[in-house]
């Protein structure tokens, strides 16, 4: 039964990181002695061993050892064998381009749907949906395939931003990008603001948080979704 948190982000403005998370990952890590940190997506460029040591320092808070995947002379093994995992954020493509080139993809696709209890934050959120083809990041890497894990029957779009109408920025929103996604997919899309989560338990995907999150679909006017809203039906569309 797939057990796993799905967040916008690791970390909110003026906390720690994954502060905020702290308490949840604290229940759904909670017969885990070591959990196995995916660092790929590099964010700013960090090295695998700076990013892993940086989630070893906000895991020791709960009592949770971390190893970096790199680590490991058998990744594939490695995410067999983890009892849980986390995919920290970063850049997307870059994330994607190597869990391709490891042979990855599948392997953690199908760990995750054992019941291996997972994290994700931001690209390691994004990777859950069935592409990730409506990140916000930049195209610094070319994955052989936009194909990801589909642990949710939706791709999402963290961080995302309602358009400010004080702004005198002219560019396109969010939800101006996702539309254009829509011209040539019917998948639904997710805006998943910060500090809100979705936990997926077997098949139930439940809205967490403080904030509602916006729903996208093809030739329809978006929804508001509250916390605590089910939002499984995406699963029966």
């Amino acid at each position: 039964m797939k057990n796993l948190i799905i967040a916008s982000t690791s970390t909110l403005h003026g906390s720690q990181y994954l502060e905020y998370l702290l308490p949840e990952l604290r229940q759904h890590f909670k017969n885990c002695k070591k959990i196995v940190f995916i660092p790929y997506a590099r964010p700013s460029g960090i090295s695998h061993e700076q990013y892993t040591e940086k989630v070893a320092q906000a895991f020791a808070q709960i009592d949770i050892k971390v190893a970096g995947l790199h680590e490991f002379e058998n990744a594939a093994h490695a995410i067999q064998n983890a009892e849980g995992i986390f995919t920290g954020g970063g850049n997307t493509f870059l994330l994607v381009f190597q869990l391709y080139k490891h042979q990855l993809m599948t392997v953690l696709s199908d760990t995750l749907k054992k019941g291996t209890p997972y994290l994700g934050c931001s690209a390691g959120s994004n990777i859950t949906g069935l592409s990730m083809q409506t990140t916000n990041d930049m195209p610094i890497i070319y994955p052989p395939s936009f194909d990801t894990l589909g642990m949710i029957p939706f791709n999402l779009n963290p961080h995302y931003l309602d358009p400010d109408l004080q702004s005198k920025h002219m560019g396109e929103t969010r939800e101006t990008r996702i539309t254009e996604f829509h011209a040539f997919n019917t998948v639904p899309v997710l805006g998943l603001r910060e500090g809100s989560w979705l936990e997926v338990k077997g098949e139930k995907i439940t809205l967490k948080g403080n904030l509602s999150a916006r729903l996208f679909r093809k030739n329809q006017t978006p929804e508001e979704f509250e916390s605590g809203s089910d939002l499984s039906f995406l699963g029966k569309l």
